[in-house]
């Protein structure tokens, strides 16, 4: 969610107090004063989690406090981690793979790219992995190391990685 409040003290937390009344949990909030520009208004980003048949409240709220909600996103997953595995991906079953991650429930394979340079030869992937938070990557990247090795493929890691 990104906010526009104005620049002056106790906004910031007159803007943040109705996601706790709505019972939302903030995982961050990115506010950067910058000197340089004009107005007397401040941006501010904030991460957070809320059932969704809150949200509606929560908008509410937040304007009846005076600060204008610029954008509003839906990403559940909010870590990702780019990581290339190098072997016999398709001959070693690539959906068990994928599967072996997407089943967790908290982290998925949203992106996954592959070049095979002939049937006998080893192929590569490149997987792009999204989670819920730090915790829950660790582990779907454990899952992913435990394959990788059963499987006696190679991960390269990490590519980049945010969270």
């Amino acid at each position: 969610m990104k906010l526009e409040m104005k620049d002056s003290p106790g906004q910031l937390v007159a803007a943040l107090k109705p996601i706790s009344e709505v019972g939302g949990n903030i995982i961050a909030v990115i506010h950067q004063r910058d000197e340089n520009a004009a107005g007397d208004t401040l941006g501010v980003q904030i991460v957070l989690e809320l059932q969704e048949q809150r949200l509606g409240e929560l908008l509410s709220l937040i304007k009846s406090q005076g600060v204008n909600v610029l954008r509003l996103g839906k990403e559940r997953l909010l870590y990702k981690q780019t990581m290339i595995m190098i072997g016999h991906i398709m001959h070693t079953d690539l959906g068990d793979t994928v599967d072996r991650i997407d089943c967790t429930g908290f982290a998925e394979v949203t992106e996954l790219t592959m070049v095979m340079p002939a049937i006998n030869e080893p192929s590569s992937a490149r997987l792009v992995i999204k989670a819920v938070n730090k915790v829950d990557m660790e582990q779907a990247l454990g899952i992913l190391r435990g394959v990788a090795k059963e499987k006696n493929l190679l991960i390269i890691e990490p590519l980049e990685a945010n969270g």
